[in-house]
């Protein structure tokens, strides 16, 4: 009953999305949506905005009927905890939202218990949001951290897919009131092997195993994203 309640809201949201925004999505992949299934890890590049949840309006409803029921992700416990109209919205959508801090700590090593080699894990590997300058808020380049090369430790089989968002700041960027309508919403998607994926780094499971994974997330992020969408289309 829980899962179809969740299910309800993401189709709702879908619902409300589909006259607001026009989504463009492109693959750099010859896998897409029909091998969904094999999903283990979800990876979400350019965080930009609190209105990411809107990217489901662009997905079919099988992706929402999982979504609704296998997903574990880390979610930032000010956002989250501190939040209490955000962090019930993101908890009424995805069930297995995980408050974390931004540090290496306790909260971190009680997420990655719950990983395993069958969870749908998806996360945002900055660990914080872009401002419109393209900076954190504390001024600081965006770069992705390491928790992305946990999981993957941990996932052996299945896929990973890569979204590769082309930013929400025409919609809402961090600081403004209310969101923007009748935009385009971009992201360019990939699937691959994950055994695909850590043969094509050049140390699988060496001492630089962290930096190898870290390193190629922060080229894809500089890379692999579309254009960010300026004022209104």
């Amino acid at each position: 009953m829980v899962r179809l309640i969740r299910f309800f809201f993401l189709c709702l949201v879908k619902l409300i999305c589909y006259p607001l925004y026009r989504f463009e999505y492109r693959w750099l992949s010859d896998q897409n949506f029909d091998q969904f299934s094999d999903v283990r890890l979800l990876v979400f590049l350019n965080h930009t905005s609190l209105w990411e949840p809107i990217f489901v309006g662009g997905v079919p409803l099988r992706i929402l009927w999982r979504l609704s029921g296998d997903l574990l992700a880390p979610g930032a416990d000010i956002t989250l905890n501190d939040r209490p109209i955000v962090g019930k919205i993101y908890h009424g959508l995805f069930p297995g939202l995980v408050p974390i801090s931004r540090n290496r700590d306790e909260s971190w090593k009680n997420f990655m218990d719950l990983v395993d080699e069958e969870t749908l894990v998806a996360i945002l590997p900055e660990g914080r949001m872009k401002r419109r300058g393209g900076l954190d808020k504390h001024g600081n380049a965006m770069t992705v951290r390491g928790g992305v090369a946990d999981i993957l430790k941990k996932k052996q089989t299945g896929k990973v897919l890569f979204v590769y968002s082309g930013g929400l700041h025409h919609i809402q960027a961090p600081g403004d009131k209310l969101p923007g309508i009748f935009k385009t919403i971009r992201a360019n998607l990939e699937i691959m092997d994950i055994s695909a994926y850590k043969k094509s780094l050049p140390f699988e499971f060496g001492h630089d195993y962290y930096e190898e994974v870290v390193s190629d997330m922060q080229h894809r992020l500089e890379t692999h994203v579309p254009p960010e969408v300026k004022g209104s289309d």
